[in-house]
């Protein structure tokens, strides 16, 4: 499905453009040359709807890398993946967490969080909830 809706994007970023061809070959065309277009008046018309023309492209440039341009599936012999990984392809969870384990016992241990100070005897009570205080 989502094929189909790519593709019927690029045809209607696709019809904008032929349609300003087309009116750009018909005046082209009405004038018999570009001396006789400029003497009818219409060298601006054939002008303007090549810009335009021109301006529909970007749309149709970007519909069409985004259909074409995907980028490639996981394991595509692209970038990434460890060395050790499954010729089938396949996913081992069992391998990722014995690497995981491995990593971890290689990393020193990270040193304890000092215990919280003791509150002193005489200090007043801190309120329990948050709010206004009150004295």
């Amino acid at each position: 499905m989502r094929s189909l809706k790519s593709v019927l994007g690029l045809v209607g970023a696709l019809v904008p453009i032929l349609y300003c061809g087309y009116l750009g070959f018909y005046f082209f065309d009405v004038g018999g040359s570009v001396e006789e277009a400029q003497t009818n008046g219409l060298g601006p018309t054939i002008l303007g709807l090549g810009i335009v023309g021109l301006l529909f492209c970007i749309p149709f440039t970007v519909k069409l890398v985004k259909l074409f341009g995907r980028p490639r599936a996981p394991g595509s012999g692209g970038r990434g993946g460890s060395g050790d990984s499954n010729p089938d392809g396949d996913f081992d969870p069992d391998a990722v967490i014995a690497r995981y384990m491995a990593r971890q016992s290689q990393q020193p241990a990270s040193p304890t969080a000092a215990p919280a100070p003791a509150p002193k005897a005489n200090a007043p009570a801190k309120p329990a909830s948050f709010g206004r205080r009150v004295r």
